[in-house]
């Protein structure tokens, strides 16, 4: 007897159009982003979806009075569940907002970090979820998340059904955090032997990354044959893949997909990543690819750029911007940004779904790429261990020998890698 499929749970998106507020995106194409969230999460019905104009945020309830009893007619007369809130909540605001509506309550930390808590694969993967969603629960010790079916999967500390309130203090939850962060060291030891061992084969490291959604595992795959996931649906690939790419010239690198990044990312997630992410800023080049059919694609772009920033990435790694989805354009788009790309060094407009452009991106690689290494001999006095620590630490030591003077090395290494030891 086949067991009977858990109903879903009817759902209502809500994103709060804030008047005063410094980064305040288009309504219309956020609420469409939240949506695409919030359908990403598995196990929701979306019932209806709004932007809700806030002119002064209540410390209470964040939406004004007479938002708030609105809202409450048209959540119960839709036998509401839960309810998204597209913004960030105080545990105040959401208390207070269940117990008016009668509803449970998600704001967009909540539900990205269950769409992560669904989407890791990687043990690696799994442990940065579970730390990022401690880290939130630690700020809030509210009632569990009990929307959801807990064979779904999810976060470590998501209720079941008929389960109401989180059984952890703070110190259990920091006991928690500090076991996975002993855990996340481990991984993250291997992960670098990994990487010190790709770094001698030696093939450079191309990271794609770029907004959610902007066709990157599609690229991947087609670059690569890899089945990566690649659907149109905000994190489908949360876990970085790593595969060999062989270029038309002969060379080969290795070329990593990565987690899309998205706009008000979780501080939180954006540390609890950054291991994840490691390649990106180690990367020898990196492909910065935009879904340039998204009318907020100016502003995905300057998101990315954002976060890349703040993960470290130096300014001078060499980079290619690749305006992808052309498909999506009828002729006259299309013309207009292949003229526009052709004015700007490293831009392309290409097609991962269909190929267009790919043979140019592949040869502009190939030229940010060459010479992709160089072996070089160094010699340091006993003093400088801090650069040869971090020549090895780079994976790009092939041999050493002492000398009176000190340590002597043969690397072979980037232009880039080469620029920055000289720069310590």
């Amino acid at each position: 007897m086949s067991r009977s499929r858990a109903p879903l749970t009817r759902s209502w998106v809500l994103h709060p159009d804030i008047r005063n507020s410094r980064e305040r995106p288009a309504p219309g194409p956020a609420l469409e982003e939240a949506v695409a969230l919030a359908r990403a999460l598995g196990g929701l019905s979306i019932e209806g979806a709004e932007v809700v104009p806030v002119a002064r945020v209540r410390p209470g309830y964040l939406f004004g009075a007479g938002s708030t009893e609105a809202l409450k007619r048209r959540l119960k007369e839709a036998a509401i569940e839960l309810v998204l809130v597209d913004g960030a909540l105080t545990p105040v605001q959401q208390r207070n907002l269940e117990d008016a509506w009668g509803v449970k309550l998600l704001d967009r930390t909540g539900l990205i970090l269950e769409i992560f808590a669904e989407r890791a694969r990687t043990r690696e993967g799994v442990l940065q979820v579970e730390l990022a969603a401690l880290s939130y629960q630690r700020t809030r010790l509210v009632r569990a998340w009990t929307h959801l079916e807990r064979q779904r999967g999810g976060l470590g500390f998501v209720g079941g059904p008929g389960e109401t309130q989180i059984e952890a203090d703070r110190r259990a939850i920091d006991e928690a955090i500090n076991r996975i962060r002993r855990q996340l060291a481990k991984v993250t030891r291997t992960r670098a032997l990994h990487r010190a061992a790709r770094a001698r084969v030696p093939f450079p490291v191309v990271a794609l990354v770029g907004y959610t959604n902007a066709g990157k595992s599609t690229l991947f795959n087609r670059l690569t044959g890899a089945g990566v996931t690649a659907r149109d649906m905000l994190f489908a690939t949360l876990d970085p893949t790593m595969r060999a790419l062989a270029l038309p010239s002969g060379q080969k690198a290795i070329l990593s997909d990565t987690v899309g990044f998205i706009s008000n990312l979780p501080t939180q997630l954006v540390a609890a990543f950054r291991a994840t992410l490691e390649e990106v800023v180690t990367a020898d080049v990196i492909v910065h690819l935009r879904d340039i059919s998204h009318p907020d694609s100016a502003r995905q772009a300057h998101q990315v750029e954002h976060i890349l920033d703040e993960m470290g990435v130096a300014q001078d790694t060499p980079r290619l911007e690749l305006l992808n989805k052309l498909d999506l354009l009828d002729a006259e788009e299309r013309a207009a940004l292949a003229r526009r790309a052709a004015r700007q060094p490293g831009v392309l407009a290409i097609s991962a779904r269909d190929g267009t452009g790919i043979a140019a991106f592949l040869e502009a690689l190939g030229q940010a790429l060459a010479p992709a290494r160089e072996q070089a001999e160094i010699r340091l006095g006993h003093g400088e261990g801090r650069k040869r620590a971090w020549a090895f630490s780079q994976g790009i030591v092939e041999d050493e020998r002492h000398t009176e003077d000190g340590p002597v090395l043969q690397v072979r290494w980037s232009a880039l890698q080469k620029k920055r030891f000289h720069e310590l």
